[in-house]
C-alpha cells in the first residue's frame, strides 16, 4: 500500500512539472507572437484577413468581388465565380454569345455545343452532309459518318472494292480486304496459299505462312530438313541444335569438329546442297562448302 501511494505521488509530481513547463512555453511564445497572429504547430500563423510578411502579419487588402482564401501564400484572396484577376482587382468575365462560364473557378468561358471559338467569339460549326458534331473544341468540330471520309470541308463516300469491307478506323483507303484476300493496286486479290501453307490471323507480307515443319521457299512451302542432333525450333520453320551441339551453318557439331569433318559426317557435296541463313531468312548456295572441296 505504501508503494502504491509513493508511485502515485511521483506521477502527480511529474504531471505538475510538465504542466508548468507547458505554461512557461506558452508564455514565451505569446511574448514572441506578432500582432494579429496565433500560436500554431509549435510556431504561429496569421489570423484570417492577414497574411505573413517577414516576421509580421499584414492586413489583406481585399478588392471588390473577391473573397479571402485563408492562405499565407499569394495575395490571400481570389476572385468570385464569374470574375478573373487583373493585377490587384477582379473584373467580370466577358462571356460572348453562344458561350457559358467554364473552369473550376468560373474565370473563363467556353463555347456551347455546335459552336467553336474564333478569337473572342463563338461561331457556329458548319457541319457538312453525312457528318455529325464531335463535341470537341479542337479541329473542325465534326467527323464524317461511317462509310465517308473527310476531304477538305465535305464528306465523300468511300468506294469499297469487291472482297473488302469498311475499316473501323479511317486510314489511307478507308477499307480492308476480306480474310483470304490482299490489297494490290487498289483491289483485293485472292491470296494463293501453297500446299502445306495456311492463312494467319492477319495478312502481311505474302499473306500466308507455312505449317510447322515447313519453310517458305519462294511461293511454296518446302520441308525443313532437320540434321542429326537437331530439332525443329519454336517457330517450326527452322531448326536448332540439341545441347551441347553447336550450329555450324548447315549441321550440328561438337566443339572440336571443323567444317570439313562436318561435311564428311553428313555426306554433303559441294554443289548439291543449299544452306538456310536464319538471320536473313533466305536459302543461298553453300559457298563455304565449295571452297572447302
Amino acid at each position: 500500500m505504501k508503494a502504491t501511494v509513493s508511485t502515485l505521488g511521483i506521477l502527480g509530481y511529474v504531471l505538475l512539472l510538465l504542466a508548468a513547463i507547458a505554461d512557461a512555453e506558452e508564455l514565451v511564445l505569446a511574448q514572441d507572437l506578432p500582432a494579429n497572429a496565433r500560436a500554431y504547430a509549435g510556431g504561429w500563423e496569421c489570423d484570417r484577413g492577414y497574411r505573413k510578411y517577414a516576421d509580421s502579419c499584414i492586413a489583406v487588402i481585399l478588392p471588390e468581388k473577391a473573397y479571402l482564401t485563408g492562405s499565407n501564400y499569394g495575395n490571400g484572396w481570389a476572385c468570385r465565380h464569374g470574375y478573373k484577376q487583373n493585377h490587384n482587382t477582379c473584373v467580370a468575365v466577358a462571356v460572348p454569345a453562344n458561350a457559358y462560364l467554364g473552369g473550376v473557378s468560373g474565370d473563363r468561358w467556353l463555347c456551347d455545343r455546335g459552336y467553336q471559338q474564333v478569337d473572342k467569339t463563338c461561331e457556329a460549326i458548319q457541319v457538312p452532309a453525312n457528318a455529325y458534331l464531335t463535341g470537341g473544341s479542337r479541329g473542325s468540330g465534326w467527323t464524317c459518318e461511317r462509310g465517308y471520309r473527310a476531304t477538305t470541308d465535305v464528306c465523300v463516300a468511300i468506294v469499297v472494292p469487291e472482297n473488302a469491307y469498311l475499316a473501323f478506323t479511317i486510314d489511307i483507303t478507308g477499307w480492308e480486304c476480306d480474310r483470304g484476300y490482299q490489297e494490290i493496286n487498289g483491289s483485293c486479290n485472292a491470296i494463293k496459299i501453297p500446299s502445306h501453307g495456311y492463312l494467319p490471323g492477319r495478312s502481311y507480307g505474302q499473306g500466308w505462312e507455312c505449317d510447322r515443319g515447313y519453310r517458305k521457299d519462294g511461293a511454296t512451302c518446302a520441308v525443313v530438313e532437320v540434321p542429326k542432333n537437331a530439332h525443329l525450333n519454336y517457330s517450326g520453320n527452322d531448326w536448332d541444335c540439341n545441347p551441347p551441339f553447336l550450329k555450324r551453318k548447315f549441321a550440328c557439331a561438337s566443339g572440336d569438329q571443323d567444317d570439313k569433318q562436318i561435311m564428311g559426317v553428313h555426306g554433303i557435296t559441294c554443289k548439291s546442297r543449299s544452306v538456310y541463313h536464319f538471320k536473313s531468312f533466305t536459302y543461298e548456295p553453300l559457298a563455304d562448302a565449295v571452297q572447302l572441296c
